[in-house]
Parts: C-alpha cells; structure tokens; sequence
C-alpha cells in the first residue's frame, strides 16, 4: 500500500470516528442546557407544567386529605409514609425505606446524572389537635387525638404534584438530572434532618427546595429564627414507702424540681433572645411511692451555635448539681437538634419569579367566610385570607445578626450544608396560633387544596430552571460559599454516637390509631374528606351553637 493511500483510509477513520461520535451524542440523553432551550421554548414548558398541575387537582386533593386523616405524630408516620411511598414507586421511583436508622424516613429517587435537586417536606402533626376540617370552632374527631393543627399533610402533596407534572417534560424532552424526594419525619421534636445531614444524604446533593404551609405565596433568604437542642434528663434514686420509711428513698422528682427550679431562677440572668421550656415526662407512679426514676424534657433555643452550646452546658450543669443534692444518678440524651436558618439569595429569587406569575388562588366566598369566623374565634383581626403575593423579595437581616427569638426548623441543618431555600404556600388562614387545633381547620378544605396547587405551580417551574438553566446552580453555590458560609461553618449539635429518638409518640399513636382508623379518609367512595365527615362547608358558630361544642 503507498504513502498516498494509508493517508486516505486515515482520513476515512477519522471521518467515521466522528460520525460515530455525532452519532452517539444526538441519540444520548444530554443535560438540556439554557442555550439549548430559548426563553420561549421554557415559557412554554412553563405553560405546561401549569397546565399539568391543573390537570391533577383531583389526585392533589385525594392525596392532601388522605394525609390529613391519618393524622401521626413525630417518628410513628407509617401510614403516611407508605401511603406516600406507593404513589411514588407506581410512578418510577427508587424507594430507600428506614434512611438513617428512623423506621419512616425515606427517600425516592428518579433520573440520572447532575443536577441533582432534594424536595422535601414535613410530614408529623401536633398532639391533641385533632379537629374536623371545615368547622370554624373547636370540634375534634377524636377528643384528645393527634392532628394535623401545623398543615403538615399538604408539603409532600404538593411535592408530589409538581413532581409528577415535571417528570413528564423531563422524559420527553431528554433532561438530564435527578430528582429525591424525602421526608421532615418528627420535625416537631426537630428530630431528623441532623441525622440525614450526619449520615450522609445530602452528599451530593447541588440544591434543596422545601415546602411548608403557610398564609401567603413567598420565600426568602438569608438568616432568621432560633437554632436548638432538644435534650432529656433522667434522674433515678431510690424507692420508698412514702409514708412508712421516706428516709429510706431519694426522689428523683425531686432532682427534676430542683433543675427546673435552678433553670427558671438562671432565665433572669440570660440574654432576652433566648427561648427555653421543658416537660415532666416522667414524674413518678404514685404519691405513696417514692419516685425512683423521673425525666424532664427540655428545649435550648438560641440565635447561634455557641450560644446554644452554652445553654446546653448550663443544663447539664444544673442536672448534675440536682442530682448531687438528691443523692441520685443522672443521665442525658439529646432527642434532636436544629441550627438557625440560613437560606440562599440565587434559589430564593429564582423561586420569587415563579411565584409573581402563578400568584395568590382565587378564594370563594366561603372560603372567605370560613376564615373570617376562625379568625373572630380566635380573637384576631377578621382580614379574611391573604389575596397578594408580596411585591418583593424581603431584605433579610445578615445572618451574624439575625435576631433571635421564635421558633426552630431543622430544615436548617440542609441549609447550612448546600443552597437551600423554604416556599411558603396559602393552605392555612392568618391569625391562628400555631400548633393548634385551628391551624388544622383549612387543611382538609378547598383553602389548602388552591393553595397546594399553586405551590406546586410554583415549585414545578423553578425545578425546571434548576434543571434546564446550570448556570442557577453556579451562582447559588458561589454565594452559599462566599456570603452564607463564608465566615461561620457548620458543626453539627449531635454526636457520633447520638440516635434519633424513635421511641417518641409511640404510646400516644398506640393509644388513639385503632380509633383514628375508624375516619382514614376513603376516596374511592367519597369525593372529599368533608363529604365523608358529614360537613356542611363552611361550617361557622351561630347564636345557638355552644361555646366549646
């Protein structure tokens, strides 16, 4: 063969070598990048996603009541979980059951390669909050049951509905990416999303967008709320007859009197920002029996890690010199823990675009109506529910000054570990107290299944920015690294050794599920929860119904 035909055949390989590649990189899923999709074409698939979620009201609502029905407190959501888990795995999922070592904690997974977007929400309700939706005064299903008096049976509803909506551009139009659904299991006793952080879930994870209902359509960034530590202490002496040979006893009651006494004495020198309080979770059997073993739970709320850590030292502290007076032994554990919230600028208003075009629902009169008599009974102004969205995204307080004071979302713990942000949707009704009976009057009604809706709106169409626009993951890292975190890093509350307190809620969940099932909402014979329930909507006082009825 001559010089002149080896460069010949050389030059054919080659040509066929990049046919091959052409080949292979047309036909192959791609990570559909912002110049591979024009503003019109995401505009479009924009519209569809709207469209979609529309298109899914009647499984968003089966899906909101369902939950609410259940009603399961912190650590004990079996119901929830596999009720949530077998939507997702009909729909081609990869569940992943009992995720750091918590029976009802999950994950569900979809898609391949980067990005790879967490979505999450809280799934646990609030003791004795147990109310019949649509009722604008204090009426239980069961008196003393667990309810839903936070909302939380409408996050992953929702989630599920942008998901779904989602996931069908995603396979037609060949976008690379992952998506993981996953749970807020007990985040009442802030008692998981440490551990999911700790144990490695987020790894490698790009961004974090989670739910959670509110009054109004929003987000935010930057710093705000309290941090914690949620620590129990044991005391255990000796038992006596009360009566016949107290002498012979040491109360461990009585070393939980004298912490309690010793902390309530202490808040008079603390700093005003601080939020603590406690309860006697084991006070004795009897009072002819001298306490053996007594417990106290306590809450450490601070603005910051190291004055957290302070307080929990202070506690510890205070355990020990009671339990030196009683002559008893102590022990501690700590039940959970969050950090203060520091969410991402990028995310946050990537997500306020969508949310000024979806926009507040429009609310019925009844709707209107049932919140303006919930709100008279509760003593608040009769304003009626929210109808604007804010018209801007509000300028938050640098995270080193963030003001303490309120509450705690271990939601925090994501947010200090990659770009994370909270939306907000109008499923509940201003004015109401929180972790209360009445914070679960909307959230089996048309209020909270509008407004699950439009968060999902909301939701569907910023995952698919995150998804089809990298250069949003970009910036949201270079300010997670260069302003978030740029000069306080993450240590975590927990130990190596600590574990989460699953044992939490199980006796109240075994006392009232066999009664609780009685009312676990049937769709396939009845249209809503209310029709099932028997109520007129909105149901609200008159002049001849009780106070207390």
């Amino acid at each position: 063969m001559t010089t002149k035909h080896r460069l010949h055949f050389k030059q054919i390989f080659t040509l066929l070598g990049l046919v091959c590649l052409l080949s292979l990189f047309l036909l192959s899923p791609v990570n559909v990048s912002a110049q591979a999709i024009s503003a019109a074409k995401l505009d479009a698939l924009k519209a569809e996603l709207v469209t979609e979620i529309d298109k899914q009201q009647k499984m968003t609502q089966e899906m909101v009541d369902m939950v609410f029905s259940f009603g399961e407190l912190g650590f004990q959501e079996y119901e929830t979980s596999k009720y949530l888990t077998d939507i997702l795995k009909k729909n081609g999922f990869k569940i992943e059951m009992g995720i750091a070592g918590m029976p009802t904690a999950w994950t569900a997974t979809w898609g391949s390669g980067k990005p790879f977007i967490a979505i999450g929400s809280d799934i646990d309700c609030i003791p004795k909050a147990s109310q019949k939706p649509g009722v604008a005064y204090h009426d239980p299903i069961i008196e003393g049951a667990p309810g839903h008096g936070e909302g939380h049976n409408s996050g992953e509803p929702l989630n599920i509905t942008a998901v779904l909506a989602l996931k069908k551009i995603m396979e037609r139009e060949k976008i690379a990416g992952t998506i993981m659904l996953w749970p807020g299991v007990a985040e009442e006793q802030l008692g998981a999303k440490a551990f999911f952080i700790r144990d490695g879930y987020f790894k490698n994870v790009d961004a974090c967008i989670f739910t959670h209902v509110g009054s109004g359509l929003g987000t935010s960034y930057g710093g705000g709320g309290n941090g914690l530590v949620s620590v129990e202490f044991s005391f255990e002496g000796e038992a006596a007859h009360a009566a016949g040979a107290p002498w012979k006893g040491r109360s461990a009651l009585d070393a939980v009197e004298l912490m309690n006494h010793s902390w309530n004495m202490h808040r008079e020198h603390m700093e005003t920002d601080q939020r603590s309080h406690y309860v006697i979770t084991d006070g004795g059997d009897q009072p002819n029996v001298v306490p053996s073993k007594a417990s106290v739970w306590y809450y450490f709320r601070e603005g910051s890690y190291p004055k957290i850590m302070k307080m929990y030292q202070d506690g510890i502290k205070m355990a020990e010199a009671a339990a030196s007076m009683t002559d008893t032994k102590m022990s501690y554990k700590v039940l959970g823990s969050a950090w203060p919230r520091n969410m991402n600028k990028t995310l946050a208003e990537t997500m306020f675009e969508n949310i000024k075009q979806v926009g507040i629902p429009k609310w019925s009169d009844d709707d209107q109506t049932l919140a303006k008599a919930l709100q008279k009974e509760m003593g608040s102004e009769e304003r009626g529910l929210s109808t604007t969205i804010a018209s801007s995204l509000r300028v938050p307080v640098p995270i080193a000054q963030a003001a303490g004071g309120g509450g705690s979302d271990d939601i925090a713990d994501v947010s200090w570990n990659l770009p994370t942000i909270t939306l907000s949707y109008p499923a509940n009704i201003p004015g109401t107290p929180g972790h209360h009976w009445a914070n679960a009057v909307a959230m089996a009604t048309p209020i909270a299944h509008k407004g699950v809706t439009a968060g999902a709106k909301s939701q569907a169409m910023t995952l698919l920015d995150l998804f089809v626009k990298p250069e949003i993951i970009k910036e949201a890292w270079t300010y997670f690294n260069e302003v978030q975190t740029k000069d306080i890093k993450y240590k975590s509350l927990l130990s190596a050794t600590d574990k989460p307190a699953v044992h939490l809620n199980k006796k109240i969940m075994d006392e009232f599920r066999p009664q609780m099932k009685q009312f676990y909402y049937n769709p396939a014979k009845y249209k809503t929860y209310l029709e099932q329930l028997g109520i007129k909507y909105p149901t609200i006082r008159t002049s001849s119904t009780q106070v207390g009825e």
